[in-house]
């Protein structure tokens, strides 16, 4: 099977390009396919001729795309416009990969994929209408608070923390399920292997704030978990531009309904990333 990457420079997307490495598969990173441009796509899919594309490219700088919504859209809702129309015309599937920034995280249960979307930052909607320009053979994986060995992640900005002195502080009125990208990027190969259709909500088990997961990430670190401090979303200085869900817990819920094993609880996952980051 030959499969082409979107956005394979970056961290999920490199994942996904090792995962599938049994396959014939191309990742391209920014440099070699800018989504954003059409011609380059069609271009670039037409040579290729793929049987499958796992579409991680995009623009998820939560913060600045409030303030570039053009561009924001143009990349997370055009861009995948793009690469839908390259793949229709080479009869290839996708699979394309979205986010927990589609709900407005004002509710207190899990969103499941039957919950209608309220997007509340120009991420979230650029990436909601990306999710509307996939059409039905193909597949959105909706997934949340990814983290792993590449790119800029959660995980390591604790650790690069917990090798100071002090307290770290994070928010503990913000809840999500951790999601470690090499784990997804092994559920996105069954979805190419299957060639799943429709909307699929994807992430690691067990939902903690922020707070939570700071202290598990130490604790995984050999650190002290105690020197983390929760603090609200408002005293964060400076604040985000960007609002964020305050609940994005994603059920799982089509994977559970098809009898598909979840992935596991991040806690079991955790310890390896970090010592691969050690």
């Amino acid at each position: 099977m030959k499969i082409l990457v979107t956005g394979a420079g970056g961290m999920v997307g490199r994942e996904v390009v090792e995962a599938l490495a049994p396959h014939d598969v191309i990742g391209l990173d920014h440099g070699r396919l800018d989504v954003s441009d059409r011609d380059a796509v069609l271009a670039v899919v037409g040579s290729v001729n793929p049987d499958a594309i796992v579409h991680c490219a995009a623009m998820t700088a939560v913060d600045l795309c409030e303030s570039e919504p053009d561009r924001a859209f143009l990349v997370n809702a055009l861009g995948t416009r793009f690469v839908v129309e390259a793949a229709r015309r080479a009869r290839a599937y996708v699979v394309a990969v979205s986010t927990d920034y589609v709900f407005d995280g004002t509710r207190p249960e899990p969103y499941d994929e039957w919950d209608t979307p309220n997007p509340a930052s120009v991420y979230g909607r650029s990436k909601l209408a990306g999710e509307l320009e996939v059409d039905g053979a193909g597949a959105v994986v909706r997934t949340s608070w990814v983290v792993g060995r590449y790119g800029a992640n959660m995980v390591k900005t604790i650790l690069r923390l917990a090798g100071g002195d002090g307290t770290l502080r994070f928010v503990d009125d913000q809840r999500g399920c951790p999601t470690v990208a090499a784990d997804l990027a092994t559920m996105l190969r069954t979805f190419v292997v299957e060639r799943l259709p429709g909307l699929w909500h994807v992430t690691n088990q067990g939902a903690v704030s922020w707070f939570e997961f700071a202290q598990e990430v130490l604790r995984a670190a050999g650190h002290d978990p105690a020197r983390v401090e929760p603090i609200t979303t408002k005293d964060l200085d400076p604040p985000r531009p960007a609002p964020r869900p305050a609940n994005s817990v994603l059920d799982n819920r089509a994977l559970r309904l098809t009898g598909r094993e979840l992935l596991p609880e991040f806690r079991e996952s955790l310890p390896g990333l970090v010592r691969a980051l050690g």
